[in-house]
């Protein structure tokens, strides 16, 4: 049996990357609940297999497929299931990021500079300018991107990772105003610190943990259903108002770690 928090995205189709785990998983299965049809992906076939069968159990309607998204034939693919399978694609998160380097910017190598920005900016770029003709056959549609709030305050032990997640507040914009026209909303979400396989070298251990908190007036780490609320909203008619913005959901953090 299907259980839906809401009905706001019944009948639209949501493509998700790197949404078998963590923050992407909380985006898919919140999507799901409130109505939408729902495309994961990771790179690995296991991660796709094991999330669909949680997300189907819960009587949503979920397919999934492996996507390395600095591959075009992967993302293509991407579009191509949901098109097949629900009729077309309404909404896309691009979600997938990497970081390959702990470090200031200025002490990380060409190579994973490189790794970084090719997965974090470029195929972000690239996932947006691919689902276009989907969405103009819908008419329509939201392109949301996944950013954090290291792209507004760098964080020392992630110097590149800060600087490719500035790099998609400025895409959002751009975009924005570009596709504005064509009644397609471009917003991003910034988490903050989510409790997730990524964060642990913040959260695992007590120190890390009373440090990082000490920066969060709400004095709790993100979860990543809290991450799929905020974008259900910018998903939804509800938000049909609203692009070119980043929302922050970090719990009230604004210093520097």
């Amino acid at each position: 049996m299907r259980f839906l928090l809401s009905s706001r995205l019944l009948g639209k189709v949501a493509v998700i990357t790197a949404s078998t785990d963590g923050i992407g998983y909380g985006i898919a299965e919140r999507l799901a609940k409130e109505g939408a049809k729902v495309v994961v992906s990771s790179r690995k076939q296991k991660n796709v297999d094991t999330a669909v069968e949680k997300l189907k159990a819960q009587g949503l309607n979920v397919v999934g497929t492996t996507c390395h998204v600095a591959k075009k034939e992967d993302r293509s693919k991407l579009f191509q299931l949901a098109e097949s399978t629900f009729g077309g694609v309404d909404i896309l998160v691009s979600n997938a990021a990497t970081n390959p380097t702990m470090g200031g910017v200025l002490d990380c190598d060409e190579s994973a500079w490189d790794k970084i920005f090719e997965t974090n900016v470029k195929a972000s770029y690239l996932l947006a300018k691919e689902v276009l003709p989907y969405l103009h056959k819908r008419k329509g549609g939201k392109i949301i991107f996944v950013s954090s709030i290291a792209g507004y305050n760098p964080m020392n032990l992630l110097g590149a990772y800060s600087v490719s997640k500035t790099a998609l507040l400025g895409l959002t914009k751009a975009a924005a105003v570009q596709l504005a026209k064509d009644n397609i909303n471009v917003n991003c979400l910034a988490p903050g610190i989510v409790q997730t396989k990524f964060a642990e070298a913040l959260t695992s251990s007590e120190f890390a943990r009373t440090e990082a908190l000490s920066h969060i007036p709400l004095n709790r780490f993100g979860t990543p259903t809290d991450m799929g609320a905020t974008v259900a909203f910018l998903a939804s008619d509800d938000a049909n108002y609203i692009t070119g913005e980043t929302i922050i959901v970090a719990g009230g953090m604004t210093s520097k770690l």
